[in-house]
């Protein structure tokens, strides 16, 4: 009897593991296929336009100079600054974001630039590559969970995770460096870890070009170093309880960080020289939202790497749906805590908290918003991963519950995904939000004037200066019978009499002034969105 149950169970265990690796397969296989699903669909944010603009080779400055003449132009000649600059090289590239834009360093445009030389600058092409880069952190992925727990089911559940992960899809369709910055995340860990354990200069040399990379990608990778660091002091202290003085793994460690940051220098000179322009075009994160903003954000951010269905802001369904999801990463770190070896915990908890509380701990005493925008976290979302997965590895062989929770989890992140794919926009789109609201708006009216060709919309630089890169966004979406009047700080009233009643795009306060002079108030179409008609004054 006793071998005839044992011989069941096998098969049980079989059947079990046959059934979780097809589901773990498809899941990886889903993943990757959202990545390059419909990847012109969603608008083209912004700070998606910017890239397109620095790696081209311009800066904010010159187009700004050209566009914002009292001129008319139609919307889709905006789009010649999303293509490369006729006689313009690398160097321009990055003199652009060196001039403008310091905090970004210059990896991952450069590498759009040439993507662009090869590909050119549809949207599908722009990107086409963070989808790609995005695939790095699979295999990274893998690796790393393998280092951390020695298990090929939590390695393949880590990857299936992050493959069918709504916020790493949804920044892997957005051209920006955030696919970039995951992996070098995950990468740098997995060599980090691995360096510790071989204790082999090669390793130490890897570790220390894998944090030059990370530099060079975005200036939030130092939040991941200072978790390492953290890790590594602590482990070394806490764990082997040894003197942190003078130990080789240590003294590699800083030697390794010291070679990496000497790679850096050249960008380092560069932020010095242009802290103030740096500092100036980050001051909207110093705004100070109060603390309940901050946890709805911090709820929406960890959540998000599982299931990204959202009802609106304040609504309360948004954060009910997420509870369980809540609770999910808690039962993980509570079960990383309890079950795993010194140091595995050791460093799933650094790498969570120690970038998180860098960002939270400001906000919260000093004021701002920093830890609530969710591409700011990014160093903290492997390590959440990692523990979700170590605890769905732990039980789900042999517990049906767990295997539900399994099934109940990659079902919210396909869903999640499903959703997130056929929409025109979504909330990674920021300041973006509601320009395909707008276009539609605008491109309903030049159907209805299409006879008299009278569909003009007015905007000017903005008071931030930033109305550029939302018009070049719209660009993409506008009938191209759309025109728009670009003003100059002195508007030309004028000309803009010759109009009815023309639409008004987020005009600064100037432009607000000047129209008020000239008898015309502003009668709100899409508040949200700043979209106005200007009428004659009765």
């Amino acid at each position: 009897m006793g071998s005839t149950t044992t011989h069941q169970d096998r098969l049980g265990d079989r059947a079990n593991g046959r059934w979780l690796m097809s589901l773990l397969a498809i899941g990886i296989l889903l993943g990757i296929g959202f990545r390059f699903f419909e990847l012109d669909r969603k608008l083209y944010w912004h700070d998606e336009a910017y890239t397109s603009i620095r790696a081209a080779g311009f800066t904010r400055q010159e187009i700004d100079d050209k566009l914002f003449q009292n001129r008319i132009v139609p919307a889709p000649e905006l789009q010649k600054y999303q293509r490369i600059k006729p006689g313009s090289t690398e160097a321009d590239t990055i003199r652009s974001l060196a001039l403008e834009d310091p905090q970004h360093p210059p990896l991952y445009f450069l590498m759009t630039r040439w993507w662009m030389q090869q590909f050119g600058s549809s949207l599908t092409a722009s990107r086409s590559l963070p989808a790609i880069l995005s695939l790095l952190s699979l295999p990274l992925m893998y690796a790393l969970a393998q280092e951390l727990f020695a298990s090929n089911l939590a390695a393949l559940l880590a990857t299936a995770l992050v493959a069918l992960s709504p916020f790493d899809i949804l920044f892997a369709q957005t051209a920006r460096q955030y696919s970039l910055l995951t992996a070098t995340v995950i990468g740098s860990s997995w060599l980090l870890l691995r360096a510790v354990r071989l204790r082999a200069l090669p390793n130490w040399a890897c570790y220390s070009l894998a944090i030059a990379l990370g530099f060079y990608t975005h200036p939030f990778f130092s939040l991941t170093l200072i978790g390492h660091g953290v890790f590594i002091i602590a482990y070394w202290v806490f764990v082997k309880k040894t003197k942190l003085r003078g130990h080789v793994t240590n003294s590699q460690f800083f030697l390794a960080v010291t070679a990496a940051l000497i790679l850096y220098i050249p960008w380092i000179y560069v932020l010095a020289t242009n802290l103030g322009r740096a500092s100036a075009t980050t001051d909207w994160t110093r705004v100070s939202p109060g603390l309940l903003y901050l946890v709805k954000l911090w709820t929406l951010s960890f959540t998000a790497l599982f299931f990204d269905f959202d009802f609106g802001f304040n609504n309360i369904w948004t954060y009910v749906l997420r509870l369980p999801f809540l609770l999910l990463i808690v039962a993980a770190i509570y079960k990383i805590c309890r079950r795993t070896s010194s140091s595995t915990w050791l460093f799933i908890l650094t790498s969570i908290f120690v970038p998180f509380l860098f960002l939270a701990l400001p906000d919260i005493i000093l004021g701002g918003k920093r830890s609530a925008v969710s591409r700011y976290l990014i160093s903290c979302f492997p390590g959440v991963q990692l523990a979700v997965a170590y605890l769905l590895a732990s039980n789900v062989k042999h517990q049906r519950f767990w295997q539900v929770i399994l099934a109940l989890v990659f079902t919210a992140s396909v869903a999640s995904c499903t959703v997130s794919a056929f929409s025109d926009t979504w909330w990674s789109k920021d300041l973006s939000y509601f320009n395909a609201e707008v276009a539609k708006i605008i491109n309903k009216e030049a159907i209805a004037n299409r006879s008299i060709k009278d569909t003009i919309v007015i905007s000017d630089r903005g008071n931030d200066f930033t109305n550029m890169g939302d018009l070049v966004s719209l660009s993409y979406l506008l009938d191209k019978d759309v025109r728009l009047m670009l003003l100059s700080q002195s508007p030309d009233m004028e000309r803009l009499n010759k109009y009815s009643a023309p639409l008004v795009l987020r005009p600064s306060e100037k432009l607000r002034s000047a129209l008020k002079q000239n008898q015309r108030r502003l009668e709100p179409i899409l508040e949200s969105a700043r979209l106005f008609r200007a009428r004659r004054a009765s």
